[in-house]
């Protein structure tokens, strides 16, 4: 078993059975596991992030029409379909762990409407493993308990990520 199918089998087991799951106990009942992509090794990366000499505190627009603070940190580009692309790169205030929202063109037929997130790791090397194989759904997809930031404009990619998680039912 890959990593891959190792991490997606736990996220089920967590989704299934842990009380802080997004789940609610009813859809607990009826859960069968999330729904991916294969994995696609293209779509992952190993970048540099060129970080901002100026980096500012920005507010992201929630789902629930609230606001949350990030810091926007840096940006790195990639290749998808033989066009470069960039994105964003944020960090959480209080832990200041790295948060990349986006949204792509599947979104809304075969992914959550709304975005997807994927946090990324800087490896040994100084640069940062973008995996988009493990993108996921914030929490907000499941049910309107939760409050979720709502990608920028600026993370809005034209292009199809056909990796990482999909829209729920």
């Amino acid at each position: 078993m890959s990593e891959l199918s190792e991490f997606r089998k736990e996220k089920d087991e967590f989704f299934k059975y842990h009380p802080h799951a997004p789940l609610t106990p009813e859809q607990r009942t009826s859960f069968k596991g999330l729904k991916y992509y294969l994995e696609n090794p293209r779509l992952r990366y190993e970048v540099d992030v060129q970080e901002h000499s100026k980096k500012e505190i920005v507010e992201m627009i929630t789902s629930t029409g609230t606001l949350q603070k990030y810091r926007r940190y840096g940006q790195f580009e990639f290749q998808v379909e033989g066009q470069t692309h960039i994105l964003q790169v944020y960090r959480d205030l209080e832990g200041g762990h790295f948060f990349l929202p986006f949204i792509d063109t599947t979104a809304g037929q075969e992914t959550y409407e709304t975005g997807r997130y994927l946090e990324i790791e800087r490896l040994s090397n100084g640069k940062y493993q973008v995996d988009f194989n493990y993108a996921y759904n914030p929490y907000c997809a499941y049910n309107d308990y939760w409050t979720c930031p709502i990608p920028p404009a600026e993370n809005r990619l034209k292009v199809r990520i056909q990796a990482g998680e999909k829209k729920y039912k």
